[in-house]
């Protein structure tokens, strides 16, 4: 059976940067190792594969796979398909207008809002179908330096620590002194396999993260490794940023209020990556978040399978 993809570069106004998604439509009739198998063909950070919804109100039930298993939930493929579904259905009106819609990810509905500008790459968010919550797993920190090419000391800062978050996929948050010491990072896939503790049955991931940025609008400086994912470094990680939300709230101790927050990452790789995060806090808590970016559509094809 013959079924329609398109490439989107996502977290990114501007094509072959950001972080590329594959988007295939009409996946009715692929099993879960057919999804696996092509995603692991498109070899990209992630595939999200649109199904009818179970809602009639809703856009479409979605599954989103990497190259080494399926996720749950993840920011990049929301952000794609909210806007590759909202682009494929008003293709002929070219207006600018804002839709809301809701996407059935398998950790739940996800409410997405999407901004379609005439001319220019749209723009989506969604609202953190989960609050981001700290796991308390042992963690060993030498084992952990090793694996980053790094010294112990050059892990923390502030009041950052390495720390065990997840928004619906567990990330192990790893604070740097600064810049040039995320910049200078040799990942060691085969070290991190050795130290990194499981959650909700998985090796967690490596999400490296630092104040500031290239960019000088960045808050804050990123970067993730997942051998689990079959990932060797992702250009934008938006399930890291959920959980990334709440070591902010904890470390920063973020007063009662909205918090907009700009991530870079994927600058190492030459596709840097802007994702928004917002944070509102109230009696020194998370009561919402949300996560946002462009996306812009680089190929559209044929999956002749």
């Amino acid at each position: 059976m013959a079924r329609s993809y398109c490439i989107y570069d996502v977290f990114t106004e501007t094509p072959l940067a950001g972080n590329p998604l594959a988007v295939v439509f009409d996946a009715e009739g692929l099993d879960d190792a057919a999804m696996q198998a092509v995603a692991c063909e498109f070899n990209l950070s992630e595939t999200i594969f649109i199904l009818p919804a179970l809602q009639p109100a809703h856009a479409a039930r979605v599954r989103i796979f990497t190259p080494g298993r399926e996720l749950p939930f993840a920011g990049h493929p929301t952000v794609g398909a909210a806007i590759a579904l909202a682009e494929r259905d008003r293709q002929e009106q070219n207006l600018t207008q804002d839709i809301v819609t809701v996407l059935e990810e398998k950790i739940g509905p996800v409410r997405c809002a999407v901004s379609l500008r005439q001319g220019q790459a749209s723009f989506a968010e969604f609202d953190l179908p989960k609050n981001s919550q700290p796991i308390h797993l042992p963690m060993d920190r030498q084992g952990i330096a090793d694996a980053l090419g790094l010294k112990p000391a050059e892990l923390g800062f502030e009041n950052h620590q390495p720390s065990l978050w997840s928004a619906g996929v567990p990330f192990m948050l790893l604070p740097v002194n600064d810049l040039s010491v995320a910049e200078k990072i040799e990942f060691d896939p085969q070290l991190w396999e050795r130290v990194a503790p499981y959650a909700d049955g998985a090796m967690t991931s490596a999400y490296v993260y630092c104040r500031g940025g290239v960019h000088h609008k960045a808050d804050f400086h990123a970067r993730m490794f997942s051998p689990d994912m079959g990932i060797a470094e992702d250009p934008a990680t938006g399930s890291a940023v959920a959980a990334l939300s709440g070591a902010i709230q904890h470390f920063d101790a973020l007063p009662d209020g909205h918090h907009p927050i700009l991530v870079e990452q994927g600058v190492e790789m030459g596709r840097p990556s802007f994702i928004h995060l917002h944070i509102d806090t109230k009696d020194a808590a998370i009561f919402r978040a949300r996560i946002g970016g462009c996306a812009i559509r680089i190929a559209t094809g044929i999956l002749e399978c």
